[in-house]
């Protein structure tokens, strides 16, 4: 059955922002070397897509102690940055694939995307106009569903398990999986090409969608949302992306953890919903500390199907 927990206690955050973004074109794969600098992990970066002038890599970090014919889940995660910066392996999200890898014994994979807001006049704000965010929104779900669609298609190399992919982001990485996970019937034109895309989980710190009415019976999996009630770029709840008011250009009302949380709940299906109350954006700092609970959590979920419903209400 599912259960509610309510915890109450404070907490000292760090600060840490990010967004992420993208556009599109065919791709093109390659295997571009080793680099194994911890004795425990084999890691490899791969070249998964070239769009343009933006060749796309991952970094694929995987149990040293793994055998022959093993399958493994998947962490694969997008960074943040605002759709403008940072990168696949900024510390705290090399931190977190590294950690799957070490402790969890998944396969953890940290990935680049196209930077469509990079040296934009605009931004992302409220001066960006609503078209474009619905296209870096797009753009970067499609990035992101090439990468997944490059995992599957080397599962055998990489030794994957695809019935076990847990997505994943913070920001703009959580927004840009987020729409690939429930909205691909949204932002895909080309359907068949990913028909056999299917994702077990998804871990998102400070994310959102842009309409949570596409998550349905047939796509809602299990999630690990993660937000602050007071965030000023990526709504909490139902609300306007980065409180742009309904006269400026970027006015784009976007549906947050809370309506993503209660869209599962509808549905009967698994979530852990950590709630700070009072806090902004810096939630979409990736919680270290809770590495162990979120993983419990996916260990119940996806790998031995029980549904659980948790919400944890934090004060900042």
């Amino acid at each position: 059955m599912p259960h509610m927990i309510f915890k109450f206690k404070s907490l000292f955050l760090l600060f840490y922002v990010a967004f992420t973004c993208q556009i599109t074109s065919q791709s093109q794969v390659s295997n571009l070397g080793v680099n194994s600098s911890d004795d425990n992990i084999i890691f490899k970066t791969y070249t998964y897509a070239i769009k343009g002038k933006d060749t796309l890599k991952m970094d694929v970090f995987t149990p040293k102690n793994i055998k022959e014919g093993d399958k493994l889940p998947v962490l694969l995660w997008m960074h943040g940055g605002g759709f403008s910066g940072s990168n696949r392996a900024f510390t705290d999200d090399n931190r977190l694939v590294k950690y799957v890898a070490q402790e969890q014994n998944y396969i953890g994979v940290s990935i680049d995307y196209r930077l469509l807001r990079q040296n934009k006049a605009t931004g992302f704000g409220c001066d960006c106009p609503k078209d474009e965010k619905l296209e870096t929104f797009k753009q970067a779900a499609i990035d992101y569903l090439d990468a997944t669609k490059y995992l599957i298609a080397q599962a055998d190399q990489l030794q994957i398990d695809i019935t076990k992919i847990i997505a994943g982001g913070s920001s703009a990485g959580a927004e840009g999986s987020l729409n690939a996970v429930f909205m691909k019937d949204y932002f895909v034109e080309n359907k068949e090409a990913y028909a056999n895309v299917k994702f077990a989980g998804v871990f998102s710190c400070a994310g959102a969608v842009v309409d949570a009415s596409y998550i349905l019976k047939e796509n809602a999996i299990p999630a690990v949302l993660y937000h602050g009630t007071d965030d000023n770029y990526v709504p909490f709840a139902n609300e306007s992306h980065r409180l742009c008011n309904s006269k400026q250009p970027g006015y784009l009302r976007l549906d947050g953890s809370k309506i993503i949380a209660a869209k599962l709940q509808e549905l009967e299906k698994s979530y852990y919903f950590h709630i700070v109350k009072g806090a902004g954006h810096e939630i979409a700092r990736i919680p270290s500390e809770d590495f162990g609970k979120i993983f419990n959590f996916f260990k119940r979920t996806v790998l031995n199907n029980e549904v659980i419903q948790t919400k944890v209400i934090q004060t900042k």
